[in-house]
């Protein structure tokens, strides 16, 4: 496993970080309402195909935005992005992810940004069903967006970092597929994994600086979850990547602030030691004094090593195929 160490934190929170925000700023960001808030403006070099629906869960429609190069390069490779926002709010249009749209397409990618259900909605699996709907719909329908569709990378921060290396650890767990959107017969694994800062072991929360807290049902893992952690114990552990980690789990990068006061800073500890123990290739990137949202230099740092990550992974000789363990 390899191990980096991050520079200074810089004193900047962007607005979806809506676990670090506390309690109240789900409210807030359900505002802008299913079509989200104003559009950011398009990096140069790239298109969109905005409002795509993956998926119907009965009256409402599950959407994606996809963005290519403007300049067409045959089949690429494509990176899935998983908006934050403790699972009751956030839009596929913000984060980290979603700003480094202009570095990533460019380079050689399709990129994708998907919206899920919310807690307040469908407790837990409907997040994880949804986001494997999105990669099912993506690769069966890879030709016609330019996409390479063995070699599908996610990124996400807190709860999309959650879903993420859930995603990744879970490939092929029939409990967590169901029978969101069409396609069911296409895979929904993925090829390489990046979490920011996202939550593991819920029950590992305790002891540990946060203002989330496992005993209150208004908490962000509580509304997943439906209830009280220790009365959903088997749920809680269905949620936990670490769960279904072997040795063919696909690669994973990992970041996450050493004072988070949010998602723990142990449950990145648990996820990647979990991974090295079972032979999986992780790399840790610790954001030393970084809080929840690592701010706007750090994310910048990052870019390039997200890059890398993803263009050994999905480009790269080795990369890994479906099929072929993962």
């Amino acid at each position: 496993m390899a191990r980096r160490i991050g520079g200074v934190l810089a004193t900047w929170m962007v607005a979806f970080g809506l676990i670090a925000a506390g309690p109240s700023a789900s409210a807030e960001a359900a505002k802008p309402g299913p079509k989200g808030p104003p559009e950011a403006k398009l990096p140069e070099g790239v298109n969109v195909l905005r409002g795509v629906e993956y998926a119907k869960v009965g009256d409402r429609s599950l959407q994606l935005d996809i963005y290519t190069p403007t300049e067409r390069q045959g089949k690429l490779p494509l990176v899935v992005w998983i908006h934050g926002g403790a699972w009751r709010g956030g839009w596929r249009g913000h984060g980290p992810g979603f700003n480094a749209i202009g570095k990533v397409v460019p380079h050689g990618y399709v990129m994708a940004s998907i919206s899920h259900r919310f807690s307040q909605d469908a407790v837990f699996p409907a997040q994880i069903e949804d986001c494997r709907a999105a990669i099912r719909f993506l690769r069966a329908n890879a030709a016609k967006y330019s996409v390479d569709g063995d070699h599908i990378g996610v990124w996400g921060e807190s709860s999309g970092g959650h879903l993420a290396a859930l995603l990744g650890t879970s490939g092929g767990v029939k409990d967590l597929e169901g029978e969101v959107g069409d396609n069911l017969g296409v895979s929904s694994r993925v090829q390489a994994v990046v979490d920011y800062c996202g939550p593991s072991d819920f029950m590992k929360f305790a002891g540990h600086p946060t203002w989330v807290k496992v005993d209150d049902p208004k908490s962000p893992v509580c509304q997943l979850v439906g209830g009280l952690l220790a009365d959903k114990k088997d749920l809680v552990a269905k949620a936990n990547p670490i769960t279904y980690i072997t040795k063919d789990t696909p690669p994973f990068l990992i970041a996450h602030g050493d004072k988070d006061n949010a998602v723990p800073f142990n449950q990145s500890e648990l996820l990647a030691d979990a991974l090295k123990k079972a032979g999986v290739d992780v790399t840790f990137e610790v954001i030393q004094g970084g809080g929840h949202n690592f701010g706007g230099a750090q994310y910048e740092r990052l870019v390039p090593i997200v890059m890398a990550f993803f263009d050994k992974h999905l480009k790269g000789a080795g990369a890994t195929k479906v099929g072929s363990g993962q």
